[in-house]
């Protein structure tokens, strides 16, 4: 059941005790935020939680830009609508972020989303990507969903699947050969809440039940670990499908991005 205690849990065992995903990685928490630092230039790094009152805001936030900026690197403050103080998204842009497009965290149990079947349109096959070759697969289907590309992620899902392939699961579904959908669940150990990320159909291929169906493949993995909630991102499109599928809303969300060189995020 979904309650207030699930938002509780989210919050203490996703965004305040994040775990390194990728060799190299380093989390760093100071009792203020904690810090998920990238190795190298791969991937990305983000403050994923902070506990801020209006006296130590601003010194939190100038302290965590000149970090950053030693290190000319641009990085997210995950900003959740219930994070204080209140006007901390003021704050965030007066320290030189820029907000990108606001999403909604939803979730599901995920027993209840695995049980659903859902029929793939004939001559539609799931796979899972299981090598190199099939990274660039997800990728091409993503630079067709969401336009441009971005070579930190897909250089870190690549050193995820050679490194720590128990850790995340992409699945592409193909007709006649031509992948056109894909999404990939991501499984943080220690926790209840099994992520969903980066689900997108090519647009010849929308509203026919492929990109609910991956949901649901993705569920079953998730079951099949022992995870009890699936936590998605959920942009506008994809929110009427999650929504019949049994998820509900928890927060609103909003990445604030902080450049070294001033250059606002590409939406």
């Amino acid at each position: 059941m979904i309650s207030d205690s699930t938002l509780a849990a989210f919050d203490s065992q996703v965004r305040q005790h994040v775990r390194p995903e990728e060799t190299g990685a380093i989390v760093e928490a100071d009792g203020s935020v904690v810090r998920y630092l990238a190795p190298d230039d791969r991937g990305a790094s983000w403050i994923t939680w902070s506990r801020l009152d209006e006296d130590s805001a601003d010194e939190v936030i100038a302290a965590q830009v000149e970090f950053f900026r030693a290190r000319r690197q641009q990085f997210e403050w995950k900003l959740y609508d219930y994070d204080q103080p209140p006007d901390l998204a003021r704050r965030l842009r007066a320290a030189g972020f820029v907000p990108d497009d606001e999403e909604l965290l939803m979730v599901a149990e995920t027993a209840q989303v695995a049980a659903e079947v859902v029929a793939l349109p004939d001559g539609v096959t799931v796979a899972q990507v299981t090598d190199a070759a099939g990274v660039d697969q997800l990728f091409e289907v993503h630079e067709l969903v969401f336009g441009g590309s971005d070579p930190r992620l897909r250089l870190a899902l690549h050193s995820r699947l050679r490194g720590a392939p128990e850790s995340v699961a992409m699945v592409i579904a193909f007709a006649g050969g031509e992948p056109i959908c894909a999404a990939r669940a991501e499984f943080p150990p220690g926790c209840d809440f099994a992520g969903l990320w980066g689900g997108g159909t090519v647009p010849a291929w929308r509203g026919r039940g492929v990109y609910r169906a991956l949901v649901a493949w993705r569920a079953r993995l998730a079951a099949a670990r022992g995870y009890r909630y699936l936590q998605v991102d959920a942009m506008p499109a994809s929110r009427p499908i999650l929504t019949r599928q049994g998820f509900v809303p928890l927060a609103r969300t909003t990445p604030y991005i902080w450049d070294p060189d001033g250059v606002s995020p590409a939406r």
